[in-house]
């Protein structure tokens, strides 16, 4: 388990289709959270103390854009979009799984602990998005709204650059006939036969291939196994395995600065 080092400086991980625009994938290096959370834990309901919570936030925000105003969702597996003008007024937080802007000065976040994190810009029309990536919300087509909201920004699909963040990877992500069930043939090559009854799923494949079909134009796959890394990055499927109380989330960021 990796303890807390309030010395350490925040890993913020970037990827080539988003160059030019202020944006970074964060684990658990550089927060002052402790024990079974420790490191820079950003998730409200993990059960971590809040004064340590908003540090962690605050040392997020000033690694990737300083001064920007911060904008999350409350996140539920959902393929819905919140289109951001203004930060949302105190506490509020609309229900949705993926933000898209084109306002200058905030900082699109998402929480993940094994889902795939998804960053977007069309730096050309000053439009970005970010969205959270589950397999239900891949599923339900969260990736296709979040571009389509960015068009209507202004944003041009075949512009738009996207960037697939930690997530759990396929040789961690054992999934039962039941979960395979859920999905058509054509999702086959998203997964290798396991032991009996059981199947790897390749969620970041999945996620790039419903991005291609939506039309993006480059698409950054990271290969960031936030199961294996336990030293890098929050997960749910490590902590459910370990029977831990509570797990740690990161924050994915995409802002356009003023």
């Amino acid at each position: 388990m990796a303890d807390s080092r309030t010395d350490e400086a925040v890993e913020v991980i970037r990827a080539a289709q988003l160059a030019g625009v202020p944006h970074g994938f964060l684990g658990r290096r550089g927060g002052v959270s402790g024990g079974v959370v420790a490191g820079l834990n950003v998730g409200l309901g993990a059960g971590d103390d809040d004064l340590a919570v908003a540090e962690n936030r605050r040392r997020a925000l000033e690694a990737v854009l300083p001064d920007a105003r911060l904008v999350t969702v409350y996140q539920v597996h959902s393929p819905d979009v919140a289109v951001v003008t203004e930060p949302w007024p105190g506490d509020e937080r609309p229900r949705a799984d993926a933000i898209v802007s084109d306002r200058p000065g905030v900082l699109l976040g998402i929480v993940t602990a094994d889902c795939a994190p998804v960053l977007l810009t069309d730096a050309e029309a000053g439009v970005i998005g970010a969205a959270h990536a589950g397999w239900r919300g891949a599923r339900g087509g969260v990736l296709e709204a979040t571009v389509a909201a960015m068009e209507r920004l202004g944003a041009t699909r075949q512009r738009i650059g996207a960037a697939i963040g930690p997530a759990i990877a396929q040789a961690s992500y054992e999934v039962d006939d039941s979960f395979r069930a859920r999905f058509g043939e054509d999702d086959s090559p998203f997964f290798v036969p396991g032991r009996p009854g059981h199947w790897q799923f390749d969620l970041e494949g999945y996620a790039a291939r419903r991005l291609e079909q939506a039309g993006v134009g480059g698409i950054d796959r990271l290969g960031l196994d936030t199961y294996a890394q336990e030293a890098r990055f929050y997960s749910y499927r490590r902590a459910t395995h370990r029977k831990e109380p509570t797990y740690g989330r990161q924050f994915s960021l995409i802002g356009l600065p003023r």
